[in-house]
Protein backbone atom coordinates (compact mmCIF):
# COMPACT_ATOMS: atom_id res chain seq x y z
CA UNK A 1 0.00 0.00 0.00
CA UNK A 2 1.81 3.19 -1.04
CA UNK A 3 1.04 6.92 0.36
CA UNK A 4 -0.84 8.96 -1.80
CA UNK A 5 -1.09 12.70 -0.97
CA UNK A 6 -4.41 14.11 0.12
CA UNK A 7 -4.72 18.14 -0.32
CA UNK A 8 -6.55 18.49 2.99
CA UNK A 9 -7.09 15.11 5.49
CA UNK A 10 -9.29 16.96 7.88
CA UNK A 11 -11.63 18.25 4.86
CA UNK A 12 -11.67 14.42 3.11
CA UNK A 13 -12.20 12.68 6.25
CA UNK A 14 -15.18 15.07 6.94
CA UNK A 15 -16.61 15.17 3.32
CA UNK A 16 -16.88 10.97 3.86
CA UNK A 17 -18.25 11.13 6.89
CA UNK A 18 -20.94 13.39 6.03
CA UNK A 19 -21.81 11.34 3.05
CA UNK A 20 -21.63 8.50 5.15
CA UNK A 21 -24.31 10.00 7.49
CA UNK A 22 -26.25 11.17 4.99
CA UNK A 23 -26.42 7.30 3.52
CA UNK A 24 -27.62 5.87 6.44
CA UNK A 25 -30.08 8.25 6.49
CA UNK A 26 -31.27 7.58 3.16
CA UNK A 27 -30.79 3.49 3.66
CA UNK A 28 -33.05 3.63 6.52
CA UNK A 29 -35.71 5.76 5.16
CA UNK A 30 -36.31 3.74 2.04
CA UNK A 31 -36.39 0.50 3.72
CA UNK A 32 -39.06 2.05 6.08
CA UNK A 33 -41.14 3.13 3.19
CA UNK A 34 -40.72 -0.43 1.35
CA UNK A 35 -41.30 -2.66 4.69
CA UNK A 36 -44.31 -0.22 5.27
CA UNK A 37 -44.72 -0.85 9.56
CA UNK A 38 -41.63 -1.19 10.80
CA UNK A 39 -39.21 1.11 11.70
CA UNK A 40 -35.04 1.76 12.52
CA UNK A 41 -34.48 2.20 16.49
CA UNK A 42 -31.03 3.87 16.70
CA UNK A 43 -28.30 2.79 19.50
CA UNK A 44 -25.49 4.99 19.74
CA UNK A 45 -22.16 3.95 21.47
CA UNK A 46 -18.76 4.88 22.14
CA UNK A 47 -15.66 3.12 21.81
CA UNK A 48 -13.40 3.53 24.69
CA UNK A 49 -10.08 3.72 22.56
CA UNK A 50 -11.63 6.10 20.33
CA UNK A 51 -14.33 6.93 18.12
CA UNK A 52 -17.93 5.56 17.88
CA UNK A 53 -21.18 4.73 15.87
CA UNK A 54 -25.04 4.67 15.87
CA UNK A 55 -26.64 1.47 15.10
CA UNK A 56 -30.04 1.20 13.98
CA UNK A 57 -32.02 -2.11 13.21
CA UNK A 58 -35.60 -3.16 12.85
CA UNK A 59 -37.52 -6.18 14.16
CA UNK A 60 -40.22 -7.66 13.04
CA UNK A 61 -41.23 -5.52 10.35
CA UNK A 62 -44.16 -6.08 7.63
CA UNK A 63 -41.48 -7.45 5.29
CA UNK A 64 -38.30 -7.03 7.23
CA UNK A 65 -37.89 -9.47 10.09
CA UNK A 66 -34.72 -8.23 10.98
CA UNK A 67 -32.19 -5.41 9.83
CA UNK A 68 -29.45 -3.76 10.53
CA UNK A 69 -27.89 -0.20 8.89
CA UNK A 70 -25.08 0.81 11.14
CA UNK A 71 -22.32 3.69 10.83
CA UNK A 72 -19.26 3.38 13.00
CA UNK A 73 -15.90 6.00 12.67
CA UNK A 74 -13.36 5.01 15.02
CA UNK A 75 -9.85 6.38 15.84
CA UNK A 76 -6.31 5.19 17.31
CA UNK A 77 -3.02 6.46 18.02
CA UNK A 78 -2.03 2.87 16.58
CA UNK A 79 -3.28 0.51 14.69
CA UNK A 80 -3.69 -3.20 16.47
CA UNK A 81 -0.94 -5.54 16.23
CA UNK A 82 -3.34 -8.06 14.09
CA UNK A 83 -3.63 -5.38 11.19
CA UNK A 84 -0.16 -4.75 10.83
CA UNK A 85 0.90 -8.26 10.98
CA UNK A 86 -0.39 -8.37 6.94
CA UNK A 87 0.04 -4.95 6.49
CA UNK A 88 3.99 -3.33 8.39
CA UNK A 89 3.55 0.12 6.26
CA UNK A 90 0.90 0.66 8.89
CA UNK A 91 2.54 0.07 12.29
CA UNK A 92 3.76 3.42 14.12
CA UNK A 93 0.50 5.61 12.34
CA UNK A 94 -2.33 6.55 13.82
CA UNK A 95 -5.54 5.79 11.88
CA UNK A 96 -9.39 6.40 11.72
CA UNK A 97 -11.70 3.76 9.56
CA UNK A 98 -15.29 4.54 9.10
CA UNK A 99 -17.99 3.09 7.09
CA UNK A 100 -22.04 1.79 6.62
CA UNK A 101 -22.48 -1.54 6.54
CA UNK A 102 -25.96 -3.21 6.54
CA UNK A 103 -27.63 -6.42 6.25
CA UNK A 104 -31.46 -6.86 5.90
CA UNK A 105 -33.41 -10.45 6.29
CA UNK A 106 -36.69 -10.48 5.12
CA UNK A 107 -39.17 -12.98 6.40
CA UNK A 108 -40.76 -13.52 3.39
CA UNK A 109 -38.50 -16.72 1.56
CA UNK A 110 -39.28 -15.61 -2.07
CA UNK A 111 -36.96 -11.97 -1.10
CA UNK A 112 -33.23 -12.61 -1.13
CA UNK A 113 -30.85 -11.39 2.19
CA UNK A 114 -28.73 -8.47 1.09
CA UNK A 115 -25.86 -7.00 2.38
CA UNK A 116 -23.86 -3.50 1.38
CA UNK A 117 -20.61 -2.15 2.96
CA UNK A 118 -18.79 0.95 2.04
CA UNK A 119 -16.02 2.33 4.08
CA UNK A 120 -12.80 4.57 4.20
CA UNK A 121 -9.59 4.22 5.85
CA UNK A 122 -6.94 6.33 6.61
CA UNK A 123 -3.41 5.95 8.23
CA UNK A 124 -1.00 9.46 9.15
CA UNK A 125 2.24 9.77 10.74
CA UNK A 126 3.85 12.95 11.50
CA UNK A 127 6.00 14.84 8.38
CA UNK A 128 4.74 11.75 5.93
CA UNK A 129 1.76 11.06 3.37
CA UNK A 130 -1.50 9.64 4.29
CA UNK A 131 -1.87 6.36 3.57
CA UNK A 132 -5.80 5.66 2.99
CA UNK A 133 -8.00 3.28 0.74
CA UNK A 134 -11.97 3.06 0.07
CA UNK A 135 -13.80 -0.34 -0.22
CA UNK A 136 -17.19 -1.77 -0.47
CA UNK A 137 -19.70 -3.38 -2.30
CA UNK A 138 -22.86 -5.52 -2.17
CA UNK A 139 -24.04 -9.11 -2.84
CA UNK A 140 -27.30 -10.96 -2.72
CA UNK A 141 -28.47 -13.95 -1.07
CA UNK A 142 -31.92 -15.41 -2.46
CA UNK A 143 -33.34 -18.86 -0.72
CA UNK A 144 -35.60 -19.27 -3.99
CA UNK A 145 -33.78 -17.07 -6.63
CA UNK A 146 -35.22 -15.40 -9.48
CA UNK A 147 -33.25 -14.72 -12.92
CA UNK A 148 -34.93 -11.53 -13.47
CA UNK A 149 -33.64 -10.60 -9.71
CA UNK A 150 -30.07 -11.39 -10.27
CA UNK A 151 -30.29 -9.63 -13.52
CA UNK A 152 -31.11 -6.66 -12.09
CA UNK A 153 -28.92 -6.71 -9.32
CA UNK A 154 -26.12 -7.01 -11.52
CA UNK A 155 -27.54 -4.29 -14.05
CA UNK A 156 -27.67 -1.98 -11.61
CA UNK A 157 -24.34 -2.70 -10.17
CA UNK A 158 -23.21 -2.49 -13.88
CA UNK A 159 -24.37 1.11 -14.41
CA UNK A 160 -22.71 2.37 -11.10
CA UNK A 161 -19.39 0.99 -12.51
CA UNK A 162 -19.60 2.06 -15.88
CA UNK A 163 -18.28 5.64 -15.59
CA UNK A 164 -15.09 4.56 -14.51
CA UNK A 165 -14.27 1.94 -16.89
CA UNK A 166 -15.01 -0.94 -18.65
CA UNK A 167 -12.79 -3.30 -16.31
CA UNK A 168 -14.43 -2.39 -13.40
CA UNK A 169 -17.60 -3.83 -12.95
CA UNK A 170 -15.64 -7.62 -14.49
CA UNK A 171 -13.06 -7.67 -12.04
CA UNK A 172 -15.18 -6.23 -9.40
CA UNK A 173 -17.87 -8.93 -9.45
CA UNK A 174 -15.29 -11.57 -9.63
CA UNK A 175 -13.84 -10.34 -6.33
CA UNK A 176 -17.23 -10.44 -4.55
CA UNK A 177 -17.64 -14.34 -6.00
CA UNK A 178 -14.46 -15.02 -4.83
CA UNK A 179 -14.69 -13.37 -1.44
CA UNK A 180 -18.24 -14.43 -0.76
CA UNK A 181 -17.40 -18.26 -1.22
CA UNK A 182 -17.53 -20.89 1.70
CA UNK A 183 -15.16 -23.22 0.55
CA UNK A 184 -15.89 -26.25 3.74
CA UNK A 185 -19.35 -26.09 1.17
CA UNK A 186 -17.97 -25.39 -2.33
CA UNK A 187 -20.61 -22.56 -2.99
CA UNK A 188 -20.91 -19.20 -3.44
CA UNK A 189 -22.92 -17.58 -0.60
CA UNK A 190 -25.53 -16.41 -3.03
CA UNK A 191 -25.68 -14.61 -6.41
CA UNK A 192 -23.20 -12.30 -5.68
CA UNK A 193 -22.68 -8.30 -6.95
CA UNK A 194 -19.69 -6.13 -5.90
CA UNK A 195 -16.72 -6.56 -3.65
CA UNK A 196 -13.62 -3.51 -3.89
CA UNK A 197 -10.81 -3.16 -1.29
CA UNK A 198 -7.53 -1.19 -0.90
CA UNK A 199 -8.61 1.49 -3.53
CA UNK A 200 -6.29 4.18 -4.06
CA UNK A 201 -4.98 4.61 -7.50
CA UNK A 202 -7.12 6.77 -9.29
CA UNK A 203 -6.95 9.55 -6.53
CA UNK A 204 -9.25 10.43 -4.08
CA UNK A 205 -11.64 12.51 -5.79
CA UNK A 206 -12.24 9.50 -8.35
CA UNK A 207 -12.15 7.20 -5.38
CA UNK A 208 -14.87 8.68 -3.57
CA UNK A 209 -16.97 8.99 -6.22
CA UNK A 210 -16.96 5.62 -7.03
CA UNK A 211 -17.75 4.61 -3.28
CA UNK A 212 -20.98 7.11 -3.35
CA UNK A 213 -21.45 5.73 -6.63
CA UNK A 214 -21.43 2.35 -4.93
CA UNK A 215 -23.60 3.26 -2.22
CA UNK A 216 -26.18 5.00 -3.63
CA UNK A 217 -27.10 2.14 -5.98
CA UNK A 218 -27.85 -0.25 -3.56
CA UNK A 219 -31.62 0.81 -2.95
CA UNK A 220 -31.57 0.83 -6.42
CA UNK A 221 -31.01 -2.99 -6.92
CA UNK A 222 -32.86 -4.22 -3.75
CA UNK A 223 -35.66 -2.13 -3.37
CA UNK A 224 -37.60 -3.07 -6.64
CA UNK A 225 -36.76 -6.68 -6.20
CA UNK A 226 -38.29 -6.20 -2.73
CA UNK A 227 -41.54 -4.54 -4.43
CA UNK A 228 -41.73 -7.64 -6.97
CA UNK A 229 -41.31 -10.91 -4.12
CA UNK A 230 -43.00 -9.23 -0.96
CA UNK A 231 -46.93 -10.51 -1.77
CA UNK A 232 -45.30 -13.71 -2.55
CA UNK A 233 -47.72 -16.00 -0.50
CA UNK A 234 -44.98 -19.15 1.57
CA UNK A 235 -45.67 -21.59 3.55
CA UNK A 236 -43.65 -23.67 6.52
CA UNK A 237 -41.35 -25.43 4.35
CA UNK A 238 -40.23 -22.14 1.81
CA UNK A 239 -39.99 -21.11 5.73
CA UNK A 240 -37.66 -24.28 7.10
CA UNK A 241 -35.46 -24.22 4.14
CA UNK A 242 -34.82 -19.84 4.73
CA UNK A 243 -33.81 -21.14 8.14
CA UNK A 244 -31.53 -23.72 6.87
CA UNK A 245 -30.07 -21.73 4.21
CA UNK A 246 -29.47 -18.83 6.42
CA UNK A 247 -26.89 -20.77 8.38
CA UNK A 248 -24.78 -20.85 5.93
CA UNK A 249 -24.77 -17.20 6.55
CA UNK A 250 -23.75 -17.65 9.79
CA UNK A 251 -21.46 -20.31 8.51
CA UNK A 252 -19.59 -17.04 6.74
CA UNK A 253 -19.91 -14.65 8.69
CA UNK A 254 -17.91 -16.29 11.67
CA UNK A 255 -15.33 -18.32 9.68
CA UNK A 256 -14.64 -16.13 6.72
CA UNK A 257 -15.65 -12.60 6.55
CA UNK A 258 -12.42 -10.09 7.56
CA UNK A 259 -14.63 -7.25 9.07
CA UNK A 260 -16.19 -9.62 11.31
CA UNK A 261 -13.19 -11.43 12.49
CA UNK A 262 -11.30 -7.55 12.59
CA UNK A 263 -13.61 -6.26 14.54
CA UNK A 264 -14.25 -9.29 17.08
CA UNK A 265 -10.28 -9.36 17.45
CA UNK A 266 -9.73 -5.61 18.11
CA UNK A 267 -12.23 -5.50 20.51
CA UNK A 268 -15.03 -3.81 18.73
CA UNK A 269 -18.42 -3.43 19.77
CA UNK A 270 -19.59 -7.13 19.85
CA UNK A 271 -23.55 -5.96 19.23
CA UNK A 272 -22.82 -3.70 15.91
CA UNK A 273 -20.33 -6.50 14.84
CA UNK A 274 -22.74 -9.32 14.99
CA UNK A 275 -25.53 -7.26 13.63
CA UNK A 276 -25.32 -9.13 10.47
CA UNK A 277 -26.46 -12.33 11.73
CA UNK A 278 -30.21 -13.78 11.43
CA UNK A 279 -32.60 -13.61 14.23
CA UNK A 280 -33.61 -16.94 13.57
CA UNK A 281 -31.45 -19.98 11.94
CA UNK A 282 -31.17 -23.59 12.18
CA UNK A 283 -29.01 -26.77 10.90
CA UNK A 284 -30.39 -30.39 9.85
CA UNK A 285 -27.65 -33.02 9.64
CA UNK A 286 -26.91 -34.60 6.45
CA UNK A 287 -30.13 -32.27 5.00
CA UNK A 288 -30.46 -32.85 0.98
CA UNK A 289 -33.65 -31.25 -0.94
CA UNK A 290 -35.82 -33.43 -3.05
CA UNK A 291 -34.19 -33.67 -6.28
CA UNK A 292 -36.37 -31.65 -9.01
CA UNK A 293 -38.00 -29.46 -5.75
CA UNK A 294 -37.77 -25.72 -5.96
CA UNK A 295 -35.60 -26.53 -3.25
CA UNK A 296 -33.21 -28.23 -4.92
CA UNK A 297 -32.84 -25.86 -7.65
CA UNK A 298 -31.06 -23.50 -5.79
CA UNK A 299 -27.42 -25.42 -5.61
CA UNK A 300 -27.16 -24.71 -9.05
CA UNK A 301 -27.07 -20.81 -8.41
CA UNK A 302 -24.38 -20.91 -6.24
CA UNK A 303 -21.44 -20.93 -8.61
CA UNK A 304 -19.74 -18.02 -10.45
CA UNK A 305 -22.50 -16.90 -13.10
CA UNK A 306 -22.37 -14.31 -15.80
CA UNK A 307 -25.23 -12.28 -15.63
Amino acid sequence: MQTMNIEDTADAIARVKAFLLSLQDNICQTLELADGKGSFEEDTWERVQGGGGRSRVMKNGCVIEQGGVNFSHVFGDAMPASATASRPELAGRSFQAMGVSLVIHPHNPYIPTSHANVRFFIAEKEGEAPIWWFGGGYDLTPFYPFKEDAQHWHDTAKKCCAPYGDEVYPNYKKWCDDYFYLKHRNETRGVGGLFFDDLNEWGFEKSFAFMQSVGNSYLDAYVPIVERRKGQSYGERERQFQLYRRGRYVEFNLVYDRGTLFGLQTGGRTESILMSMPPLARWEYGFEPAPGSPEDKLSSWLKPTDW
